[in-house]
C-alpha cells in the first residue's frame, strides 16, 4: 500500500465517522489486474476498499451529480482533472462549492495497458487547482510539447482529406453517448439527444447524423472542455475525439485568450458574452 493510498483510506474513514460527508468517491479494485472503478463509500469501514495506484484511469468528479447523497456533503479524491471538472460543474450551476469536500492528490499521470495513458498524455495540470486538502507533495507542473499535435496534423490536410478523415471517424459511431455521459462538460439536465427528432437532430446511427451529433456536442463543450480526455478514453469505438476538441481549445484561446477551462469556478464566457472589440475575422 502506498502512503497516498493510506492517506485517502485514513481521511475517507475520519469524514464518514465525523459525519463531514455522507459520501466518499474514490477507486476500487477490480477483479482484472491493472484495472480500477469508481467506488462509493458511505461507512467507515468499507474505505479499507478505496485503492490509489497508477491504474485509477476514471475521471470522478461527475460522479458527484449521481451520487444518492447529493444533497448532502460528497468527499472526492481530486486531481488536477477533477478539480477543473468541479470548477466547470460550479461554473455552469450543477453544483454548489459546499457540496463536495475535497481531499486534493498531485497525480503523476496515469496507466493503461502499462503505457502512459494518452488522456494524461498532455496533461497541463497535475496538481488539483481546488482542493479542501492535500495527500501527499505536489509534483512539478511543466508545459507538455505536442498538446496541439493532433491538430496539426489534420490541419495540415486538405479539405477533402479532412471531411473524410472525420466521415470515417463519425461512420464508426454506435451513438451509445459514453463521451457525453463521461464528459464533465456536458452537464445538461436533459440534453436535446435525448429528445425524438428526425433530419439532421435525428439519433439513427449512420454517418450524416453522427457526424452532426458529434460537431454538435464539441461546440456545445468548446469554451468549456477541460481536456480531461474521458471522451475519448470511454469511446467504444476508437473515435479521435480529442483532436476536435483541441481545435476548438485553442481557437477559443487564439481569440479570446482562454489559456486553461476549468481553473476558476467563475470564468468569462467566450461564446456567452461580447466586447466591441471582439476579432471578427470570420464575418
Amino acid at each position: 500500500m502506498s502512503e497516498v493510498e493510506a492517506k485517502i483510506r485514513g481521511r475517507a474513514k475520519e469524514l464518514l465517522a465525523d459525519g463531514k460527508v455522507n459520501c466518499f468517491i474514490g477507486w476500487g479494485a477490480t477483479r482484472f489486474p491493472g484495472k480500477t472503478t469508481p467506488k462509493f463509500v458511505i461507512k467507515p469501514e468499507d474505505a479499507d476498499g478505496l485503492v490509489y495506484n497508477e491504474n485509477c484511469l476514471n475521471l470522478l468528479a461527475k460522479y458527484v451529480l449521481d451520487s444518492q447523497f447529493k444533497d448532502g456533503v460528497t468527499g472526492l479524491c481530486t486531481r488536477g482533472c477533477e478539480s477543473r471538472a468541479i470548477n466547470r460543474l460550479i461554473a455552469d450551476g450543477r453544483l454548489r462549492r459546499e457540496q463536495v469536500y475535497l481531499v486534493g492528490i498531485p497525480c503523476g499521470g496515469m496507466k493503461e495497458n502499462g503505457n502512459t495513458a494518452e488522456k494524461c498524455e498532455y496533461c497541463t495540470n497535475r496538481n488539483p487547482v481546488i482542493y479542501d486538502e492535500l495527500v501527499g507533495e505536489k509534483v512539478a507542473e511543466c508545459e507538455i510539447p505536442g498538446r496541439f499535435a493532433a491538430v496539426d496534423d489534420i490541419e495540415s490536410m486538405s479539405s477533402d482529406e479532412r471531411y473524410d478523415f472525420w466521415k470515417s471517424q463519425f461512420e464508426k459511431c454506435i451513438r451509445c453517448y459514453a463521451c457525453r455521459n463521461a464528459c464533465p462538460a456536458c452537464n445538461c439536465m436533459e440534453c436535446y439527444a435525448d429528445h425524438y427528432r428526425t433530419g439532421f437532430m435525428g439519433k439513427q446511427a449512420n454517418g450524416v447524423e453522427n457526424q452532426v451529433f458529434g460537431m454538435t456536442r464539441a461546440f456545445h463543450a468548446g469554451e468549456r472542455c477541460i481536456e480531461c480526455g474521458e471522451c475519448q478514453s470511454v469511446c467504444p469505438m476508437g473515435l479521435r475525439l480529442m483532436s476536435l476538441n483541441r481545435k476548438l481549445v485553442r481557437e477559443v484561446g487564439d481569440l479570446f485568450g482562454f489559456t486553461g477551462h476549468g481553473m476558476d469556478a467563475d470564468p468569462a464566457r467566450a461564446l456567452g458574452s461580447y466586447e466591441k472589440e471582439d476579432l471578427d475575422e470570420f464575418m
